[in-house]
């Protein structure tokens, strides 16, 4: 089903591949992009889990919008290892505005594809979005 306000729909890979990602652990991070020819959304860049933070970093364009989710593992103060599903929306202020403009108003629709991340950043520049934003917002968790 597309979405009446942007038009777009979600590929079933986007959502298989999200499943992949929380259930088996299959991947480190799932960049997607909007096609706009095709008018839905596609993925773009699967992270292998041995991948790193700044793999997933260099894998954003600078000057385009995506979607990320990102599977952030980490030590909690109590030294239990625990991990934070990440949903990333890129939009750099280099982009175009169109492409800013079809990304939010996608946004939400494609959100509720994605069943199950716990976090959600909104980045402009990658200080917004740096490992130690992770580690800020995936806090608070007990083992």
């Amino acid at each position: 089903m597309a979405n009446a306000a942007s038009g777009m729909a979600v590929h079933d890979d986007c959502k298989l591949k999200f499943l992949e990602l929380k259930a088996k652990r299959t991947y480190r991070f799932i960049i997607y992009k909007i096609e706009e020819k095709q008018k839905q959304v596609v993925v773009e860049k699967l992270g292998e889990p041995t991948e790193s933070y700044e793999d997933f970093a260099a894998g954003l364009p600078a000057d385009e919008c995506r979607y990320a989710v990102y599977d952030f593992d980490f030590m909690t103060e109590e030294n239990c290892q625990k991990s934070r599903i990440f949903f990333i929306a890129w939009s750099p202020d280099t982009a175009r505005v169109r492409s800013k403009m079809i990304y939010a108003s996608s946004k939400d629709r494609f959100k509720r594809e994605l069943d199950g991340f716990q976090v959600e950043l909104q980045a402009t520049d990658p200080t917004e979005m740096g490992l130690d934003v992770f580690r800020s917002r995936a806090g608070g968790i007990e083992c």
